[in-house]
């Protein structure tokens, strides 16, 4: 104890006291507080510098963990732990930080691999084992970190920035490495241990995926065509994007986060083996089709793409199809900096017409809207409008590549928000949304958007919502409902997340509906009516 008079001392002995009992935090203890402050803040330049503390302090083996976890994933990937599970797995908080991130990531490792009968209790025996051991904060964290929700302010981008003050190098270097490599997580061990040295041995290496060149969304053909004057029109698919490698006979298929698929895509791996060339690295899009030819729902051709058992009898009822649209590597040749003709021509010559995806160069708005609506009638998701003069930029949401997909629009009631994070903090941003329900003269919740709001509309909807509330807790605020909102969104997909057995992908609020009750509101009925529409293929020339 401190008996020394005097403000200074006891200020001084209360500084030391709780250096002490921060020091006695468990590190994951400290991640959550720190993914906190980071998501308190505006400034870009505090995230980064509160980030880059935590992670000098993790040890070689932690670091991937760490970082992962505050890039927002975990190291397993998709789990299946969904909404429902961790509802059925929720216990009373423990009273003490003692959690560490490999108890954490330990736990999160045997539930993904827990499969088979019986699975589902000793899933939820997992999870409830993990949470009954975490403190309050650390249940929240782990909630919204196991459901994607966990939003700090741009998490994989601070992440680079953060990565690289911790270790004391260029951005830039940190940047390049992880595009090749894949994301932040693969190469921050490397970063934080080896410097800048060990960074520059990371380069376009065949069975080595590289993250995938991203494309920015635009409304419409008129804008993309504004953009970029003359362009390469492709369809763009709802399946699941590949990264094909191939090294003489031997090839490998990786999924956009890295993932190795090869097992479960023999197809797609006995068609490149075919392939002359020696070294391919291939960019591409595989969707299952029916024996009409019209693409399964996106969520089908996951479940397929998926299976790693019985999958030569799943690949006869559910075939797989790649069209590839980018070549990164032809033999000795890295293309990535090549203009994007010119890698098109390239991949052309090596893959031919039967594997290439469907394309147009045009300048002209009506000859690419007829491409977009023959591509949307054969029920793909719309088109990609490419620079024909820009390089591959691995990891990078490009404004050379747009992406123009098809949309709907559903009127939905709001039923709870959630506070908004960073510089959103203070304000109600993140919406649940509900379409109603005349049979129980109740509403149905289908999912959740913080998307297509200005400023001006979350200062009124904070107040509005607040001026409706019902209930609260630490992170949201459940509200009467009363406020009607249109909502944008592509499509509609299966979840066991949702009452509804229904969510919607890619919300985003157009605008409030200050002229509609919530009596006007879209049924559910109508939600189920567009999703089995989607499935019904529409007239389109072979």
């Amino acid at each position: 104890m401190c008996f020394v008079r005097g403000d200074t001392t006891m200020a001084s002995c209360g500084r030391r006291y709780l250096c002490a009992f921060k020091n006695n935090m468990t590190l994951f203890y400290q991640l959550v507080e720190a993914s906190a402050r980071v998501g308190s803040t505006p400034s870009r330049r505090s995230k980064t510098a509160e980030l880059a503390q935590l992670l000098r302090r993790l040890d070689a083996e932690e670091i991937d963990i760490g970082v992962a976890y505050l890039a927002g994933e975990t190291r397993q990937g998709r789990t299946g732990i969904g909404y429902a599970l961790i509802q059925s797995a929720q216990v009373g908080a423990a009273d003490e930080p003692r959690l560490e991130l490999r108890d954490v990531d330990g736990t999160l490792a045997a539930i993904a691999q827990t499969t088979g009968p019986g699975s589902a209790a000793q899933r939820r025996h997992l999870l409830r084992g993990l949470f009954a051991a975490a403190t309050g904060p650390e249940q929240s964290f782990l909630t919204r970190l196991l459901l994607g929700e966990l939003r700090q302010g741009s998490l994989d981008g601070l992440m680079v920035d953060a990565v690289a003050a911790a270790a004391a190098i260029p951005v830039a270097e940190v940047r390049r490495a992880a595009m090749i490599a894949g994301g932040i997580a693969s190469i921050a061990t490397t970063a934080l241990t080896r410097g800048i040295d060990g960074l520059r041995a990371f380069s376009l290496a065949v069975f080595q995926p590289v993250a995938p060149m991203l494309a920015q969304p635009v409304d419409d053909i008129v804008e993309a065509l504004a953009k970029i004057p003359v362009a390469s029109v492709e369809w763009k698919l709802d399946g699941a994007r590949v990264q094909v490698h191939k090294s003489g006979a031997e090839v490998r298929v990786f999924s956009r986060t890295g993932k190795e698929l090869t097992t479960e895509t023999v197809e797609i791996v006995e068609g490149v083996r075919q392939l002359d060339a020696d070294v391919l690295i291939l960019d591409g899009e595989v969707i299952a089709h029916k024996s009409d030819g019209t693409p399964f729902p996106f969520q089908d051709t996951m479940r397929r793409f998926g299976r790693v058992q019985d999958v030569s009898r799943v690949r006869e009822a559910m075939p797989l199809s790649v069209f590839f649209f980018d070549c990164l590597r032809l033999n000795d040749d890295d293309l990535t900096g090549r203009p994007g003709h010119e890698r098109f021509e390239a991949l052309f010559r090596v893959t031919g017409r039967s594997s290439t995806i469907p394309r147009l160069v045009t300048s002209d708005i009506k000859t690419a809207q007829a491409f977009y609506d023959d591509a949307v009638a054969r029920m793909h998701e719309g088109v990609m409008v490419k620079a024909l003069d820009a390089p591959y930029e691995p990891g990078c949401r490009s404004a050379s590549w747009l992406k123009v997909k098809r949309a709907h629009t559903l009127d939905l009631v709001v039923i709870a928000a959630e506070w908004g994070h960073g510089r959103r903090k203070g304000w109600l941003s993140n919406l649940h949304l509900a379409a109603r329900d005349p049979a129980t003269n109740s509403f149905v919740m289908l999912g959740k958007t913080f998307k297509g709001m200005t400023d001006a509309t979350l200062k009124w909807q904070t107040e509005a919502l607040l001026a409706r509330a019902v209930g609260r807790d630490e992170w949201s605020v459940r509200v009467r409902p009363e406020l009607v909102v249109e909502v944008m969104f592509n499509d509609l997909q299966t979840s066991s997340r949702y009452p509804a057995g229904l969510a919607l992908r890619f919300a985003r609020i157009k605008g409030y509906r200050i002229d509609k009750t919530p009596d006007q509101a879209d049924t559910i009925d109508t939600v189920r009516a567009i999703h089995e529409n989607q499935s019904a293929p529409h007239s389109a020339d072979a």
